[in-house]
């Protein structure tokens, strides 16, 4: 990392950059749902209704529609278990560095322990039976192009094992071998969710089979992730890198290194933001802008350090207990309330501050245009949180 000295990059121009970069100022708005995943490097996908409403919020035309085509027709979108092992849709083209730099390493963890739980839990497992089944598995998406959990089970009958997971706890249950199996031939680059079996916001869905992607070595994928949430949150610091990622302050600090992140000052002169070269000149400030952004979207659950976009006692209402984010409502890049949806299908909002009448219309018009897209689809966050509650209630 190069140490400047001198350049400041203030909360204003964060900001800006912010509004700019992930697509959030109407100016900025992307005419395909593959731009909008690049713009925030991943879409958040823990929570199958995220994907949509993050994407929608970033188009010209927002539509499921589109988002469908990127994710089932041109499956030009991957799912992927990766970083801080969430679920996040990535671009096929930069799914590979994706899976070298976070999901490959998650599975081989994963692999060590599904097989430390069938040895404790299952009777007649070895490393040898699960490649075995995984083999199997592979065999049958390839015959049938596409297969649910139960109906890979009807044909490979050691998927409907189970396992007895924490025994004598108060969460004690049984777990099935498919279950664990499916998601490591995912994490693997195995496999991918194809469409669900319902709407959009299901999350029931079968399996289809992937072609293997090129071989990235996992130090210059690594550098390729930090080098893309560079260009699109920095400034950030090593903490909001390591958080982000999930990966350990040794492979931050040597992906940093590689692609040259420069420092600069963050307001008050605070040390420690870091860009990428050729990034510390001040951007335009866009048009004032709005936005309604669903839970755990990327732009509320991008930084580690969140002051600069929202005040620390609006936590609370706006986060569940594991910090996982609800709906939000932004006024120029700032968190300013959150909204719900209500069961008729009104999308209401509260703002924690008088943020003037501009703001309040602007709110408006974008609570309009997701009622607009949504049409009868009422969407409920996976990861509810005080606020959300409050309002539907």
């Amino acid at each position: 990392m190069v140490s400047t000295g001198a350049v400041s990059v203030g909360d204003g121009q964060r900001r800006a950059r912010l509004g700019l970069r992930q697509l959030l100022a109407p100016a900025a708005r992307a005419a395909r749902v593959e731009e909008t995943a690049d713009a925030v490097v991943g879409l958040h996908a823990s929570d199958p209704a995220t994907v949509y409403l993050s994407a929608c919020a970033r188009l010209r035309e927002p539509s499921a529609v589109e988002v469908e085509r990127a994710l089932y027709e041109d499956v030009s979108l991957v799912k992927l278990l990766s970083m801080r092992r969430t679920l996040f849709a990535v671009t096929e083209e930069f799914a590979p560095y994706v899976s070298a730099a976070a999901a490959r390493p998650i599975a081989v963890k994963e692999r060590a322990t599904l097989l430390k739980h069938l040895g404790e839990f299952a009777e007649g497992w070895s490393e040898v039976r699960l490649a075995e089944t995984e083999r199997a598995v592979l065999a049958v998406l390839a015959a049938r192009g596409e297969a649910t959990t139960a109906e890979l089970g009807a044909e490979v009958p050691a998927l409907r094992e189970t396992m007895l997971m924490a025994v004598g706890k108060p969460y004690e249950a049984k777990q099935s071998v498919g279950s664990r199996l499916l998601r490591l031939l995912a994490s693997d680059g195995h496999v991918r969710r194809s469409r669900p079996r319902g709407s959009w916001l299901s999350s029931s869905y079968p399996w289809a089979p992937v072609e293997q992607w090129p071989e990235v070595p996992a130090r210059e994928a690594k550098a390729e992730v930090v080098r893309r949430w560079l260009a699109r949150y920095g400034p950030g610091t090593v903490e909001d890198v390591k958080w982000w990622t999930g990966w350990t302050l040794g492979d931050v600090r040597r992906a940093l290194a590689d692609v040259g992140a420069v420092e600069v000052a963050l307001s008050g002169g605070a040390a420690g933001g870091l860009v990428l070269p050729g990034d510390e000149a001040p951007v335009a400030e866009p048009e004032p802008w709005a936005a309604l952004l669903p839970g755990l979207d990327p732009a509320v659950m991008g930084w580690r350090g969140r002051d600069w976009y929202l005040r620390p006692q609006d936590v609370p209402a706006l986060f569940d207990r594991a910090g996982n984010a609800g709906p939000t409502v932004w006024w120029c890049g700032r968190v300013v309330g959150g909204w719900a949806q209500r069961a008729d299908g009104e999308v209401v909002w509260r703002l924690f501050e008088d943020v003037g009448a501009e703001a309040v219309a602007a709110v408006g018009v974008e609570a309009e245009r997701l009622v607009g897209w949504l049409g009868e689809v009422r969407v409920t966050p996976r990861f509810r949180t005080p606020l959300e509650r409050e309002l539907v209630a």
